[in-house]
C-alpha cells in the first residue's frame, strides 16, 4: 500500500461553488459554437477556479507537436497562444503517464526529493509509483520548467477516443498548492471540454459539409450524354471542385485527359502523377495526401498547383481515375525556441534547451489539409461518376455490337444472294453442260476423234461434280437458317429405314453395316437421317483397297461432360483412317484431305454433319488412325 497524505487548507470548494461550475457549462455549450471559442472560456474558468497565472489549453498534432489552442494569463505575462512545441518537449513515456494518471501537480519546482525506501528482501522491491499524485517528477522535466521560470505546476490530461488529445496546462511564477477539491474542480473542466471535442468539430464540419452536399446534388441533377466528350462538360462544371475545395480537378479515361482549374499544365507529368498514384494507392484504389512531396519524388516542380491531392481509382481500367488537386499555401509556424534544439546532449549527460525564444519555421510544398467532410465528398462522386463512366462503356459497346450487327446482316443478305445465285442461277448452264457434252458423246453420224471424246467426258464429269457442290451448298445452307420443330426421334428405327434406302449403294460396295443399342432423340427426323447417310458414305468412300467396308453404329449410353448429360454415338469403320492431328479440322467446310483424282467429294458432307449436331444441340467429334480406320463421336443432350 501507499499511503498519501496532503494539508487540510481553507480553500475547499463548497458545494454551492460546484453547482454554479456545472451551470457555467451549460452556458458555454449554449454559447460556443466553435470548439476555439469553448477553449478559450474554459482556459478562462480553470484560472479562477485554481489562481493560477497561466492557463493553457494545449492541443497536439498527429506527430504530437504541441499548439497552445487557448489561454488566460496575468495582463503582465508574454503570450504564447499559437506558439508551437515540439514533440519532444512532451516524450512518449511521459505521455504514456499522462494517459494513465490524468491529473499531475508540482507545488514547487525547487522541491528536495525525499527517497522512498522499501525493504531489499521484498518480492517487489520495485515501486511503481505511476498513480501516485506525490511521487517526485523527471529531473530534466523539472530543469525544463526551471529554464521557461516556472514556480508551480498543474497538469490535466484531455483523453479523446482513448488517445491524449491535449492538455491543460497551469502555470504559475512561483510555488502554488491547491487542495484535492480544487484538483478536481480543474480536471471537470477537462472532462467537460473532451466531452465537446465530437460535438464542437461535427458543428465546424456541419457548414462545409452541407455545401459539399449541394455540391454533389446539383452534379448528379445533371443528364450528361453519355459519350466521352460528357467527361469535358463534368470537369467544367461549377460544382466538380466544390464536392472537396479543390482548386483543380483532372479526370483520365483510357489514357486521354480532362482536365480543369488549377492543375498540372504539363500532360506529361500529369500522365507520370496518375500512373504513380494507380501503383501507390494499391488495392484500396484511393487515397489523399496534403503533402505529396512527401511520399512523391517528382513533386517538387508540382508544388504551385498539385501539393496536395485526392486520387480515386474507377474500375479495373489503369487509365480511368479522378484526381483533385490544391496548390501549396506557404505559411508560418511560431516555435517557442528551436525545434531540432529541444534536447541538448554535452558530457554532463541530457539537458532540455534553455532558450524559448519565438522561433519562426516555413512551410513550403504543403497545401491546407483535407478534412473528413471534403474526403467524403470526393469518394461519393468518384463513386458516382464510376457508375457513369461504366454506362458510357456500355453504351459504347452497344453502339460498337449494333454496327458489327448491321455490318453481319448486310454480309449475310449477301451471302444468301450469292446462295441462291451457286444453287439456283448456275444450275441451268451446268444441265445445259451437261446436255450438250453428252449428245457430243453420243453423236455417231460424224466421227469424233478420241482425245476430244476423253475430253468432252471430263468436262461432263467435272459439270456433275459441280451441280453435287452446289447441292451439297443448298443442303449446308437450309441447316444454318431451319427452324423446324423438333420431335422424339427412335435412331434404331431412324437407322434401320436409312440402311434399306442405301441396300443397293451398301451392296455394290459390298459394305456391312450394324447397328445396336442407339437411343431415343428428340430432333429433326430428316435432317438426322441426313447425319447418318453423311457419315455411312464417307465411311464407304474412304475404305481400304481391296477390304469391303465394315460400319458399326452403335450407342454407348449417357456421358456427363461439361455439366450436361448427354448420349454418346459411335460410328466407327476400318478405312483408310487419318491422322489425328486432322481430327479438328476435316469439320471444316470444304476441308479435304485427299485430291479429286482419289477420292470424290465436295468437302461439304462432314461441315453438314457438324452444322446438324449444333442445330440439335449437341457436337460431334472425330479420332483415327492412318490404315486403321475412323470413329465418329455424336453427343446429344439428355432431354426429358
Amino acid at each position: 500500500y501507499i499511503f498519501e497524505a496532503e494539508p487540510v487548507t481553507k480553500t475547499s470548494i463548497e458545494v454551492i461553488e460546484l453547482f454554479n461550475q456545472t451551470r457555467h457549462f451549460v452556458s458555454y455549450m449554449e454559447q460556443s459554437h466553435s470548439l476555439k471559442h469553448l477553449a478559450d472560456k474554459i482556459a478562462n474558468e480553470t484560472r479562477a477556479i485554481t489562481g493560477y497565472d497561466r492557463v493553457m489549453i494545449y492541443r497536439f498534432d498527429k506527430n504530437y507537436n504541441g499548439e497552445v489552442f487557448a489561454e488566460s494569463k496575468r495582463e503582465d505575462l508574454e503570450p504564447f497562444l499559437g506558439l508551437h512545441y515540439p514533440h519532444t518537449d512532451i516524450p512518449s513515456q511521459a505521455r504514456a503517464l499522462y494517459l494513465k494518471n490524468l491529473v499531475r501537480m508540482i507545488s514547487d519546482i525547487n522541491y528536495t526529493p525525499v527517497p522512498l525506501l522499501t525493504i531489499n528482501n521484498a518480492d517487489h522491491s520495485s515501486l511503481d509509483l505511476s498513480l501516485s499524485v506525490l511521487r517526485s517528477t523527471s529531473p530534466i522535466h523539472v530543469q525544463y520548467l526551471g529554464n521557461m521560470g516556472v514556480g508551480a505546476t498543474l497538469t490535466i490530461s484531455l483523453i479523446h477516443e482513448n488517445k491524449l488529445w491535449g492538455l491543460i496546462a497551469c502555470h504559475h511564477y512561483s510555488p502554488k498548492y491547491i487542495s484535492p477539491d480544487v484538483r478536481l474542480s480543474a480536471q471537470l473542466q477537462g472532462h467537460f471540454l473532451t466531452s465537446q471535442i465530437d460535438v464542437r468539430q461535427s458543428a465546424e464540419e456541419y457548414d462545409s459539409a452541407r455545401e459539399i452536399n449541394n455540391a454533389i446534388e446539383k452534379l448528379l441533377d445533371e443528364k450528361f450524354e453519355l459519350n466521352s466528350d460528357s467527361l469535358l462538360h463534368i470537369v467544367s462544371h461549377h460544382s466538380i471542385m466544390k464536392v472537396c475545395n479543390a482548386s483543380g480537378v483532372a479526370i483520365m479515361l483510357n489514357g486521354r485527359l480532362f482536365k480543369n482549374g488549377i492543375t498540372p499544365a504539363n500532360n506529361n507529368e500529369l500522365h507520370q502523377l496518375f500512373n504513380w498514384c494507380e501503383t501507390y494507392s494499391g488495392p484500396k484504389e484511393h487515397f489523399s495526401t496534403s503533402k505529396l512531396a512527401a511520399i512523391y519524388k517528382d513533386a517538387d516542380s508540382l508544388c504551385n498547383t498539385a501539393a496536395g491531392i485526392i486520387y480515386h481509382s474507377m474500375g479495373n481500367n489503369l487509365n480511368t481515375a479522378i484526381m483533385w488537386f490544391r496548390p501549396e499555401t506557404i505559411y508560418e509556424i511560431a516555435w517557442a525556441g528551436d525545434p531540432a534544439k529541444a534536447i541538448v546532449k554535452d558530457e554532463n549527460g541530457l539537458h532540455p534547451r534553455k532558450s524559448f525564444q519565438l522561433w519562426k519555421e516555413v512551410i513550403k510544398c504543403q497545401s491546407r489539409e483535407w478534412i473528413k467532410p471534403e474526403l467524403n465528398g470526393a469518394a461519393t462522386y468518384a463513386h458516382a461518376l464510376q457508375k457513369h463512366i461504366h454506362l458510357l462503356r456500355l453504351t459504347e459497346e452497344e453502339a460498337r455490337y449494333k454496327k458489327l450487327n448491321d455490318l453481319l446482316t448486310e454480309t449475310n443478305a449477301e451471302l444468301e444472294n450469292i446462295n441462291w445465285i451457286s444453287t439456283h442461277d448456275l444450275q441451268e448452264p451446268l444441265r445445259k453442260i451437261q446436255i450438250m457434252a453428252s449428245r457430243i458423246i453420243e453423236y455417231d453420224d460424224q466421227k469424233i476423234p478420241d482425245e476430244i471424246t476423253r475430253s468432252v467426258q471430263r468436262m461432263n464429269a467435272s459439270a456433275s461434280r459441280m451441280q453435287n457442290l452446289l447441292k451439297d451448298i443448298l443442303s449446308y445452307g437450309r441447316i444454318r437458317h431451319d427452324d423446324n420443330k423438333t420431335e422424339p426421334v427412335d435412331l434404331n428405327e431412324l437407322v434401320a429405314h436409312m440402311l434399306l434406302e442405301m441396300h443397293e449403294e451398301t451392296a455394290d460396295k459390298q459394305a456391312t453395316l450394324t447397328h445396336f443399342n442407339l437411343p431415343a432423340v428428340r430432333g429433326t427426323p430428316f435432317l438426322l437421317n441426313q447425319l447418318f447417310v453423311n457419315l455411312v458414305r464417307n465411311s464407304i468412300k474412304f475404305a481400304k483397297a481391296g477390304t469391303p467396308p465394315n460400319i458399326v453404329i452403335s450407342g454407348n449410353g449417357p456421358e456427363r461432360k461439361f455439366d450436361q448429360v448427354y448420349h454418346k454415338i459411335t460410328v466407327e469403320d476400318n478405312g483408310i483412317g487419318f491422322e489425328d492431328e486432322f481430327s479438328e479440322s476435316i469439320f471444316k467446310l470444304f476441308t479435304r484431305l485427299h485430291g479429286i483424282a482419289e477420292y470424290t467429294g465436295s468437302g461439304v458432307g462432314l461441315a453438314l454433319c457438324k452444322k446438324i449436331m449444333q442445330s440439335h444441340n449437341g457436337y460431334i467429334t472425330a479420332a483415327g488412325k492412318p490404315n486403321e480406320g475412323a470413329k465418329f463421336y455424336l453427343y446429344f443432350p439428355v432431354t426429358e
